[in-house]
């Protein structure tokens, strides 16, 4: 009565539970049951049609070589963005012009890291300055 299951069914058993694990908790990607949303912001003004790059799996601001971020998303007329993740730790760092930004051709940068949790919405604005 010890060995009611078949070699064969232990055998797949033994396979398939690694495998749910592996699949269950995703991490750090973009298209999770999680949001991220608010406004690329220059002080009070709102930065149109600005990128937000995103960094999985990063607390700490990773430089400004966009090639080394993983996903990005652009920002609408209103500086309004809103990206889908999967649970886990995020840093995002806003790119966007500001026309009466005087130097670096009205070029404003900035970010913030940010970590969050299945289903959750978290409203934050991406802060930018010159």
């Amino acid at each position: 009565m010890n060995d009611l299951l078949t070699p064969t069914l232990k055998c797949f058993l033994l396979l398939l539970a690694p495998m749910t694990l592996l699949t269950s908790c995703k991490k750090n990607a973009i298209g999770g049951n999680s949001v991220l949303q608010g406004y690329v912001m220059h002080h009070s003004k709102y930065i149109s049609n600005a990128r937000v790059f995103i960094k999985f799996n990063a607390t700490e601001f990773p430089g400004t070589d966009t090639t080394k971020y993983d996903a990005k998303v652009t920002a609408n007329a209103n500086g309004y963005y809103q990206v889908k993740v999967y649970q886990g730790s995020y840093y995002l760092y806003g790119y966007g012009y500001d026309s009466q930004v005087q130097i670096n051709n009205g070029t404003v940068t900035g970010g913030l890291s940010i970590k969050i949790r299945y289903k959750e919405t978290i409203n934050t604005d991406v802060p930018v300055t010159e």
